[in-house]
């Protein structure tokens, strides 16, 4: 298994960042699988927005047939190019254009040693007589950003801004252990000793002494690990299935009666705490309505309000609960009616 090993210093440096990039190259990742016949989408949002963007992907690869061989590379089995994935600085928050900068101005010449261990062998020719080749992949990352990100970039970034809040809770509450070991099940896990299982297979440990630490997410459902030197690290991940997968339990129509479809909507999504951010993107409501639905519910004594770093966050009170449970179960799933589960 491949680990790091992080120092306390590391650690209790580190922060979540939204990455427009990261978002582009999981994005790529996600259609070039399903081009390839390898997937079909993590879930039903995914798969109904490759269904609407793999034609033209397709029909973009096959117009330049050096850069379908380029992706193709670069995406290699077991590893991507490094110049595909670079690290981000975590510094502060940076457009699309600001970050596919730094994968454009990658010296030519460092980009096929970088494909050989992508692919675990040498470099098809027309690969290694083209000399514009980090310029070929910033522009596929362009069209990709532009053609099938951009479009849908505020609703993404709500549901990555929601999985950071919901993460940091998570840490605030359960420590990093817990945290970390939330990130990518099965193949993420926290070891003890300052040790980080970042994916199963046997690559050799690396030391974060002194390194900086960031935690990228991407709502497809895919991720990877990359580093600058011994400055930065960065693990990136995709967003929990229930921010990504489906917009959540339904609110039962004689709560919706009482309260109004809308307010119950929010409060039946409050049995853990939860951002304002969060609840915005999980209901599709708008910030303001889901606020005021927010205030109503906190002047009746059915949620209570907490922090966890800058972070307000939501959650039932006593006769929240009560008042939803009495209702029925709302989560996907839940027995109704006197069933059972097992």
């Amino acid at each position: 298994m491949g680990w790091w090993q992080i120092g306390t210093d590391s650690l209790a440096g580190s922060r979540f960042v939204v990455s427009p990039l990261a978002e582009t190259i999981a994005a790529l990742k996600t259609l070039h699988a399903a081009a390839c016949g390898h997937g079909s989408g993590a879930h039903p949002g995914e798969r109904a927005w490759l269904a609407a963007q793999l034609p033209a992907y397709r029909a973009r690869l096959a117009a330049d047939p050096l850069d379908a061989l380029l992706v193709r590379a670069a995406l290699g089995p077991t590893w991507n190019a490094d110049f595909l994935t670079p690290t981000p600085t975590g510094d502060r928050e940076r457009s699309f254009e600001e970050e596919v900068a730094s994968v454009r101005e990658v010296e030519p010449t460092e980009a096929i040693p970088q494909l050989e261990v992508a692919v675990g062998g040498p470099v098809p020719e027309p690969l290694r007589s083209a000399t514009d080749l980090p310029r070929r992949m910033a522009e596929v990352l362009e069209w990709v950003w532009r053609e099938t990100v951009l479009p849908e970039w505020p609703r993404r970034r709500r549901i990555l801004e929601a999985d950071v809040v919901a993460r940091t809770a998570r840490l605030a509450r359960d420590g990093w252990a817990a945290a970390l070991d939330e990130l990518s099940p099965g193949k993420m896990r926290w070891l003890g000793d300052g040790r980080l299982q970042v994916n199963p297979r046997t690559y050799p440990p690396r030391s974060l002494d002194g390194g900086r630490l960031l935690f990228v997410p991407v709502t497809p459902g895919t991720g990877w690990v990359s580093w600058e030197g011994t400055e930065r690290f960065a693990v990136v991940y995709p967003c929990a299935g229930v921010l990504a997968d489906h917009p959540g339990p339904v609110a039962p129509r004689a709560l919706g009666a009482l309260l109004g479809a809308a307010r119950a909507g929010v409060l039946v999504r409050l049995a853990s705490p939860t951002s304002t951010s969060q609840l915005v993107a999980l209901t599709g409501q708008g910030l303001g309505s889901v606020g005021r639905h927010l205030k109503v519910l906190l002047d009746a004594g059915l949620v209570r309000r907490g922090r966890a770093g800058r972070s307000v966050l939501y959650e039932w009170t006593e006769a929240g609960a009560v008042l939803v449970a009495a209702q029925g179960d709302p989560r996907p799933g839940a027995p109704r009616d006197g069933g059972r589960s097992l």
